[in-house]
């Protein structure tokens, strides 16, 4: 379950993850680009995601580095977002090499 979010005051998808009862895991990210993700987990294991604008346009974005970790129901803990501080920086290489490429590394 996703949904887009924006840095609008005005965007429901926060409190509607909060209000649905879900655990908050992390509102906010130290990646670029894909700095307001917010991820939660209702009822225990099923991810709930807040997507950052940025998915639909940028080439690589921190839900590239979280997808595989939520398909396999490996769950993701805040101190796995934080270490994405590490290497949470895109470069917009003219050739994307991502995965093979620092991008998300730190983790």
């Amino acid at each position: 379950c996703s949904g887009g979010m924006s840095v609008d005051p005005d965007d429901k998808t926060p409190l509607a993850i909060k209000n649905s009862g879900a655990r908050v895991v992390s509102y906010g990210a130290p990646v670029l680009p894909g700095a307001m993700l917010m991820l939660a987990y209702l009822e225990g294991d099923v991810p709930v995601v807040g997507l950052p604008g940025c998915v639909m346009y940028a080439k690589r974005t921190i839900f590239d580095l979280v997808l595989p970790s939520l398909i396999a129901g490996v769950p993701i803990t805040p101190g796995d977002m934080a270490a994405m501080g590490h290497g949470g920086l895109c470069l917009n290489c003219d050739v994307c090499t991502f995965p093979n490429c620092s991008f998300g590394r730190g983790w």
